[in-house]
C-alpha cells in the first residue's frame, strides 16, 4: 500500500511488503465478475449442509479467495449471523430505522472468525502448523479453535494488560500455548513481523492481508441479508481497524461489481482511552501517532497503535467518504446495557458502535430520518469482568457483590419484585 509495488504471491506468506508496508489483496478478476449470476449462486448456497459453502464466509468464496482448494478449506460454518431489529435500540440510537448485525454469534463469539478462517485454510495450503498471533483476547481465541480444528498448533503472545480473563481462558481451552509478555498488543505485532520466519510461525494478525478478505464477507452477508439494499450507514468499532477496512473494501468492491448501486457511509467507533485513529482525522492529518498507553473498558478496542489504519484511511475515510467518533467507557456501559436488555447482548466493545451512534445523532453528522446498521463483535460472556463493571455503574449488584439470602415466602419475594 505504500510502494504500489504488485508484490503479493498467493503461495508465500503474506505479511509486509519489502518497504515495509502493508500488503493488500487485489482481486484482478473483478472486471469479469457477473453479480447477478453469481447472486443467484449465493442464493443457492444459502439450503446448502456440510460444506464449506453453508457457511457465511465461504458463501461468497469466489469475491474473498478463489483460488484456494476447497479442500484446504478449515471452516466452523462460520457467518450466518443474526440480523435484528429493535424498536427501543432504534430510539435510544435517534435514527429512523437501524439493524444490528451480530457477529458476536460466530462460532468463537467475534467477528474474527470470519477472517480467521481464511488465514488459517491459507497457512494450511501453504504447508504451516503452528499459527500465532498476538491478542487481546478475540483473536487469539478464533486462531486457537481453527488452528485446533485443523490439527495444529497455535501460539499466543498476551500483553501484560487490557486481556480478559475469559478470552485468555478460551483461548488455553483450544490448546493454544500462551506467553504473557512485557509491554502490550503493539509490542508483539513488532515481534512477530521481526521473527515469525524464525519460529516457522504463520502470523494470523490483521497484518495478514487474507484476515482481511475474510472479514469483507460481513458486508456481503448484511447485504445480501438486506436483498442488497444497504442502510445509509454502517457503524463499526475500532480497535485494529481491521473490521472497518475489510467492510470498506467488501462495499467498494460490491459497488464496482455491480452487487449494490451505492456505498452506505462508514463510521468508525473509538474508545476515547484509545482513539489514536480518530484524533488523526479529526486533525486532517497524515500520519498516525500512537496511543502510547491505551485504556478503556472496551479490551479489544484497547490497541494504541492500530495496524490497519492505512487501510481504513483509504477505504473508509477517503474512498467511501466515512467518518470517526471517539466516546467515554461510560457511553460503552450504557449502549451495552442496552443491547444487553433488547434480549441481543454484546461484550463491550460492540457496544461501542451503538455508543458511536448515538453521538453521531446528537452531534448532527447522522440525520435522524437515516437509517443505520451496528456491527456488534463480541459475545456477551466474552467478558464477565465488564458485565460486573457495566451492572454497578447502573448501581445494581454485580455477580461479585456479596447478595444476602432471603427467606424464601411470598411476602418477602413480592416487597422485591
Amino acid at each position: 500500500m505504500e510502494c504500489g509495488k504488485e508484490s503479493f504471491d498467493s503461495r508465500r506468506p503474506p505479511f509486509r511488503c519489502d518497504c515495509q508496508g502493508l500488503l493488500d489483496v487485489v482481486h484482478h478478476n473483478l472486471s469479469d465478475v457477473d453479480a447477478d449470476r453469481l447472486k443467484h449462486v449465493f442464493d443457492s448456497r444459502l439450503g446448502e449442509r456440510g460444506t464449506p459453502f453453508s457457511g457465511g464466509v465461504w458463501r461468497y468464496k469466489e469475491l474473498i479467495h478463489p483460488e484456494l482448494p476447497i479442500d484446504q478449506i478449515v471452516t466452523k460454518y462460520e457467518g450466518n449471523t443474526g440480523l435484528y431489529e429493535s424498536e427501543s435500540l432504534t430510539s435510544y440510537a435517534g435514527v429512523r430505522k437501524l439493524w444490528i448485525k451480530a457477529q458476536s454469534e460466530n462460532p468463537s463469539g467475534s467477528f474474527k472468525d470470519n477472517g480467521m478462517t481464511v488465514a488459517v485454510s491459507h497457512g494450511r495450503w501453504l504447508g504451516y502448523d503452528n499459527f500465532a498471533c498476538t491478542s487481546t483476547g478475540n483473536t487469539s481465541s478464533s486462531m486457537a479453535m481453527y488452528a485446533a480444528l485443523s490439527g495444529s498448533k497455535s501460539t499466543v503472545f498476551l500483553p501484560s494488560h487490557g486481556v480478559s480473563r475469559n478470552k485468555a481462558l478460551q483461548t488455553e481451552a483450544y490448546g493454544a500455548r500462551l506467553i504473557r509478555t512485557e509491554g502490550g498488543y503493539d509490542d508483539g505485532i513488532r515481534f512477530l513481523e521481526r521473527h515469525a520466519d524464525e519460529f516457522g510461525l504463520y502470523v494470523c494478525n490483521s497484518i495478514n492481508p487474507l484476515r482481511v478478505e475474510g472479514q469483507k464477507s460481513i458486508a456481503f452477508e448484511l447485504a445480501h441479508q438486506l436483498g442488497w439494499t444497504l442502510p445509509d450507514w454502517l457503524v463499526v468499532p475500532g480497535g485494529a481497524l481491521s473490521n472497518a477496512s475489510a467492510i470498506g473494501k467488501g462495499l467498494l468492491e460490491l459497488h464496482r461489481t455491480g452487487f449494490i448501486d451505492s456505498v452506505p457511509r462508514i463510521a468508525i467507533v473509538q474508545a476515547e482511552g484509545a482513539s489514536p485513529f480518530h484524533r488523526m482525522v479529526a486533525a486532517k492529518e497524515r500520519s498516525l501517532i500512537p496511543e502510547p498507553r491505551p485504556a478503556t473498558v472496551a479490551s479489544a478496542l484497547n490497541i494504541g497503535h492500530p495496524p490497519n489504519w492505512p487501510k481504513a484511511m483509504r477505504y473508509v475515510i477517503e474512498q467511501s467518504d466515512g467518518i470517526t467518533v471517539s466516546v467515554t467507557d461510560n457511553e460503552i456501559l450504557e449502549a451495552k446495557n442496552r443491547i444487553d436488555r433488547s434480549g441481543i447482548g454484546c461484550e463491550p466493545a460492540s457496544a461501542a458502535s451503538l455508543a458511536g451512534l448515538r453521538r453521531l445523532v446528537s452531534a448532527g453528522d447522522v440525520g435522524p430520518d437515516e437509517t443505520a446498521a451496528c456491527i456488534l463483535t463480541g459475545n456477551l460472556l466474552k467478558d464477565t469482568d465488564a458485565i460486573a463493571r457495566s451492572l454497578k455503574h447502573e448501581k445494581r449488584h454485580g455477580p461479585d457483590d456479596v447478595v444476602p439470602p432471603i427467606p424464601l415466602t411470598p411476602d418477602v419475594v413480592r416487597a422485591m419484585l
